[in-house]
């Protein structure tokens, strides 16, 4: 990777120089070790024995340098041999210019994000050390690095009469300090979390939220945590796993209203109330015992509108639209019939469709009798129900919208189905069941 061809000699495993472990350049009272971290880029110009304190506190697994050519010669004489741990993995990125933004910005975006995929670096696992950089380096640094890096680190001279927090390297005085770019940045990716969210990209926003969560600090994750879980949430009910949908919502519940009483974002409280209706919804669906779920037609409707109307799949929205008109009737049939359409008895039917039940709804394979769409309204018409028999007077209008569902390219066609004859369907299949738009589940607007 470009200057990086001398990067396996900067520590060779097989040689250790005496007092590797006994020379030390800073103050024993006043080291401190973190946890070690996965991976961590220092910048090198001059100032070796900072690096060393660096390095030993976070004892990372895997060590770039960064730095001029001319301190190519400082890292192996005089940081090498204080290395408490040697790192697994080491290598270093050279700058030809370290006072020019541009040239540094170019060299290591050119180098570092390559380097951390091979070494497996994932988004939060990356520490920078910018003690030791110019401004230049410094900035190009921070902007190449920000999506894999969740603490800058530095160590600024301690100021007159400053004793807490302060650490003595090589006769000088200096304050450990560390920021967290992401905890101000994750407002920012929040926000575009949402709108993937609101434009039904489900499992983008989870993704989005969970690289936040993995670089927010420890008091932030809790909330970019819930924001996954409602992500996973819907898109687990948009492909009807309701029960693992109803645990995500109820677990991303109880996160936001803790986030909220400890003044979370603004526009989380107005949140919760959809969310909430949301998961007891599922709730009703998760816990109906029936073989028909009551809820079901319900929401294979609403799944047909947000097809339609939120990804403008009009495919997808009429096979989940004639499932739904399936669905009314099965619920029908079954609450006020005890008729179960694909195990029917054919003496259950009016006697009109009895000798036809016989003849022609037969499955071979299993031996039990089961109803297509339009024989189950036409039970129930028979049977004198209103959906039935509404359901006939509705034909002359259903037929060719149907006909639109069997020739589509996910009916048995090949001719992609129009929106315009989605709607239509959908208008009838409401006017059919009765049923309120305004009772349908809807999935909330994240605006946080």
């Amino acid at each position: 990777m470009g200057d990086r061809h001398e990067s396996l000699s900067v520590f060779p495993e097989t040689v250790k120089p005496e007092g590797f472990y006994a020379v030390l350049w800073y103050s024993p009272r006043a080291m401190a070790h973190d946890q070690p971290v996965k991976a961590l880029v220092i910048a090198l110009t001059g100032h070796a024995a900072a690096a060393v304190y660096s390095i030993n506190r976070l004892q990372p697994d895997s060590l770039c340098f960064v730095l001029p050519e001319g301190a190519k010669s400082l890292v192996e004489s005089e940081v090498q041999a204080k290395i408490e741990h040697l790192p697994r993995r080491w290598d270093w990125v050279i700058l030809a210019q370290t006072g020019e933004f541009v040239s540094c910005y170019q060299a290591l975006a050119r180098t570092l994000p390559e380097m951390l995929r091979t070494w497996d670096v994932q988004p939060g696992e990356l520490v920078i050390d910018v003690t030791g950089a110019t401004p230049a380096m410094a900035g190009a640094l921070t902007l190449v690095t920000m999506p894999m890096s969740s603490r800058i680190v530095s160590l600024v001279p301690a100021r007159e009469g400053q004793e807490e927090d302060r650490i003595d390297i090589a006769g000088e005085s200096f304050v450990w300090t560390q920021v967290n770019p992401w905890d101000e940045a994750a407002t920012v990716s929040r926000r575009e979390g949402c709108e993937l969210f609101n434009r039904k990209l489900f499992a983008a926003a989870a993704k989005l939220f969970r690289e936040v969560e993995a670089k927010v600090s420890g008091g932030q994750k809790p909330l970019y945590r819930a924001f996954a879980d409602l992500a996973d949430g819907y898109d687990l009910w948009e492909r009807f796993h309701y029960r693992q949908a109803w645990e995500k919502l109820k677990s991303a519940v109880k996160a936001f209203e803790m986030a909220a009483l400890w003044g979370g974002p603004p526009g989380l409280t107005p949140l919760l109330p959809a969310i909430k209706a949301n998961a007891g919804f599922l709730e009703k669906l998760v816990l109906d015992p029936a073989p028909v779920k009551d809820m079901q037609a319900l929401d294979l409707l609403a799944h047909a509108s947000r097809r339609l109307h939120g990804l403008h799949d009009s495919e997808s929205a009429m096979v989940s639209l004639v499932r739904a008109l399936e669905a009314f009737a099965q619920r029908q049939l079954f609450k006020q019939y005890q008729i179960k359409s694909w195990d029917v008895q054919p003496e259950q039917l009016p006697q009109a469709l009895q000798e036809i039940c016989r003849s022609c709804w037969l499955e071979d394979l299993d031996g039990k009798y089961k109803l297509p769409v339009q024989a189950q309204f036409r039970a129930l018409a028979g049977l004198g129900d209103q959906m039935g028999q509404a359901f006939l007077r509705e034909w002359p209008t259903l037929k060719p919208l149907l006909d639109a569902a069997s020739h589509a390219v996910l009916g048995h066609g090949f001719e992609p189905v129009k929106a315009e004859r989605v709607q239509q369907l959908f208008g009838v299949v409401v006017k059919l069941s009765g049923v309120s738009e305004a009772t349908l589940p809807k999935f909330p607007v994240l605006n946080v």
